[in-house]
């Protein structure tokens, strides 16, 4: 006579049941933590749950079973279903390379990869969600429509940069994705707006909450506009352009604003100031110096607002 092997069927795969006791203590124990004990399966070491909540069988070790809650992977599973559609999305299937990922569909149809915990904080309106095929389809009609072709991320990897080709002229370079968007670019392959435009060196006195004066040197084709739009964080921070001296084009400028600072840091390097200093009031990450230096920067502006100073390369 041919031995028989019971099975139970769990997510769909059929698992054999293995012969023995079911102890009164395993019972008691699946029963306060939301199970019924249906088998042992597999070996001894196995068991087959039935979920108080969602009727699914699950599979789980013994040793589990006693030393921690089991969770119901139908019941797991219908959660991201909920969350996700509480977030915009359809869930399709958990990742295969990362289970802490899933593959969603979203509004548009684009299949998206996402973190549970991504989703979870998308569903309670405490972030945004968006498609990355759509979002960098409108990059590239909005680098389109200004004459530009989007190539990718930034080189340097700033998030705020992106990496272009000029459609003119097929000049590459990094632009600030904000600065397309505004039409706040030129090309420095043809273009005649700042590499080739005239600009100017300057220096500015800030003076902190702490009553801490500080002296920054720079160069810009529009002191003013820099010094009130991009540089403050507090508008009613005390600040002023101490000189500004002109200079022929924009790509002459940044040559000498680098030279002027690499002499400034070699001699004098106390002065430079820390960036934490100045952090949380001025928009920069350095060029700012102690307001002592403010004799010298402005004694070597004066020096370069002599003609053969300015326009030389």
């Amino acid at each position: 006579m041919t031995n028989v092997i019971n099975t139970l069927t769990i997510s769909g795969s059929p698992v054999p049941v293995y012969p023995g006791k079911l102890m009164p203590n395993w019972i008691e124990a699946a029963q306060n933590k939301g199970y019924d004990i249906v088998a042992r399966i597999i070996d001894r070491l196995h068991l087959a749950l039935r979920c108080h909540h969602c009727g699914e069988l699950i599979k789980v070790r013994l040793y589990t079973l006693m030393s921690a809650q089991p969770l119901c992977s139908a019941c797991v599973r219908k959660q991201w279903i909920l969350t996700a559609q509480a977030a915009g999305l359809t869930y399709l299937y958990r990742c295969h390379d990362d289970r802490h990922y899933a593959i969603y569909q979203a509004q548009c149809g684009h299949k998206i990869r996402r973190q549970f915990e991504f989703v979870e904080r998308v569903a309670a309106g405490k972030t945004d969600l968006r498609c990355n095929v759509c979002h960098k389809d409108s990059e590239m009609r909005e680098a389109a429509k200004r004459g530009w072709e989007l190539l990718g991320p930034d080189p340097e990897s700033d998030p705020n940069y992106r990496h272009y080709r000029h459609s003119d002229c097929g000049h590459e370079q990094r632009i600030a994705r904000a600065n397309l968007q505004t039409d706040r670019i030129c090309c420095g392959g043809c273009g005649e707006q700042w590499p080739a435009a005239p600009s100017y060196l300057y220096a500015m006195r800030f003076t902190l909450p702490t009553s801490r004066e500080l002296v920054k040197l720079g160069y810009s084709n529009n002191p003013e506009s820099r010094l009130r739009h991009q540089l403050l964080r507090d508008a009613d921070m005390p600040c002023e352009i101490l000189r500004k001296v002109s200079v022929t084009s924009g790509q002459l400028a940044i040559r000498l604003e680098k030279r002027l600072h690499k002499k400034l840091r070699e001699s004098f390097p106390d002065a430079v100031v820390p960036h934490a200093v100045f952090a949380d009031q001025i928009k920069v990450k350095s060029e700012i110096y102690d307001i002592a230096m403010t004799p010298v920067i402005l004694a070597e502006l004066d020096a370069l607002a002599e003609p053969t100073s300015v326009s030389a390369s």
